[in-house]
């Protein structure tokens, strides 16, 4: 998958010679044999863990108690430059995190926590991971007992053909920089209130996925101006309206109602565990207009979110 999704970027997102220093992402190798199990059919699995997988029970560690993380991971290598970042998916991903990880590392103290990073671990149709087996299925998910964001990038090309999303390089770091934002809920405790099993437009459990989306929105509207531990320059180069749009796109494809619809069901708010495709790009909006500070998704009004 490395040479595959490269054919996908539309401009340049990196600055060619910005350095990267390697060490945010690595891989694993592929488990066979690990099912998610449980008689969840396809469809219950994308509604439930679609992009951001927080909630996962029922689906990680299905019928296979908590698992444990034997697997072994292996740091990626050839990413040495933005040039290479624009080339190739999985160096995309290791600049996304770089950058992701020194806008954090400045903006996480002013919502009351003390940062701490995180990885990611790139696997081929299934891995085990601290909150049990997946598969990919689930679709890429941050797993706090690892504080640790997994991803099968075969999920962009998912995104695409099953989703009817855009794509581009910015709607790829999206899915990491959601995935971030739930580290950084972790940190800051947003997370447990997120458990409570309740389901609905203006659940707890929305509440979560939509700072989170919130919060990516936040960091692509810094990106450009944030320079990281290997480079004195930003990675990013500025975002445009286009890439903007493809960001967007992607947080609409899954929505919880356009997920609904896809899989010929009625629209009910009633079960929403990520929010509408509106939502989802308002909350994206705000986060970009407003910075971090104004992902407070937890203390406006139902009829607000």
């Amino acid at each position: 998958m490395p040479g595959t999704a490269a054919r996908y970027v539309c401009g340049m997102t990196f600055d060619d010679n910005a350095k990267l220093g390697g060490g945010k992402v690595s891989k694993r190798g592929r488990n066979v044999g690990i099912g998610v199990g449980g008689g969840i059919g396809v469809i219950a699995i994308v509604l439930i863990g679609q992009l951001l997988g927080v909630d996962l029970s029922g689906i990680v560690g299905a019928g296979g108690g908590g698992g444990s993380d034997s697997a072994s991971d292996e740091v990626i290598t050839g990413c040495e430059t933005g040039a290479d970042a624009n080339a190739n998916i999985d160096c995309r991903i290791e600049a996304a995190a770089e950058s992701l990880d020194a806008y954090w590392a400045e903006e996480t103290p002013a919502l009351g926590a003390a940062y701490a990073t995180t990885n990611v671990s790139l696997f081929t149709d299934a891995t085990q991971t601290g909150c049990g087996n997946a598969t990919s299925a689930v679709g890429p998910f941050y797993c706090p007992p690892d504080q640790r964001i997994y991803l099968d990038t075969a999920f962009y090309d998912e995104l695409r053909s099953r989703f009817g999303a855009s794509g581009g390089p910015l709607a790829e770091m999206y899915v990491i920089a959601h995935e971030w934002g739930h580290h950084i809920q972790n940190l800051t405790g947003a997370i447990d209130a997120s458990q409570s099993g309740a389901t609905g437009a203006a659940s707890a459990s929305v509440r979560v996925e939509l700072q989170a989306d919130c919060y990516a929105g936040a960091w692509a509207a810094a990106a450009s101006e944030q320079p990281t531990a290997a480079s004195d320059v930003p990675l990013l180069e500025p975002v445009t309206k286009a890439q903007i749009a493809d960001a967007l796109n992607a947080a609409a494809s899954i929505g919880d109602d356009r997920i609904q619809e896809s899989s010929g069901g009625a629209v009910n708010p009633e079960a929403w565990t990520h929010g509408s495709s509106e939502q989802r790009q308002r909350w994206f909006q705000a986060g970009y207009d407003g910075g971090a500070e104004a992902c407070d998704t937890f203390s406006v009004a139902d009829t607000q979110l």
